[in-house]
């Protein structure tokens, strides 16, 4: 009996770690423009690139809910639910992450976008 626990969780750790593996954190842009000096075209870059890091953590998050569902299957119908709870805890922490780091550099380039803005109203 207890072989057989230690497998199921040897296997469960082994799916999960798998899993793991397949979804890539996304990294935020680096080198966005200030909206002190940028022109134009460099604030349109700075937006595409918002946009396509918006796309990987949309797609980053995608693959979290596969590989959370993933390890609850794994675990199966009679795992304890503290086992699930926290598979579900892992999940939503690794979410949150990528959320926050998500809208927190959405709100760095937002700023530079009213920084460009104001200056281009002087002008």
């Amino acid at each position: 009996m207890i072989k057989t626990i230690i497998s199921v969780t040897l296997l469960t750790s082994l799916a999960a770690a798998t899993a793991s593996a397949d979804c890539s954190y996304p990294k935020s842009p680096t080198g966005l423009p200030d909206g002190a000096t940028a022109t134009q075209d460099e604030m349109v870059g700075g937006m595409k690139a918002i946009k396509e890091y918006n796309s990987a953590v949309t797609t980053y998050l995608n693959c979290l809910e596969t590989e959370m569902n993933t390890r609850i299957e794994a675990a199966g119908p009679e795992a304890p639910a503290d086992q699930v709870e926290q598979i579900k805890a892992i999940h939503t922490k690794r979410h949150n992450a990528a959320v926050e780091e998500l809208e927190s550099t959405a709100a760095r380039f937002n700023e530079q976008v009213k920084v460009f803005k104001a200056r281009e109203k002087k002008s």
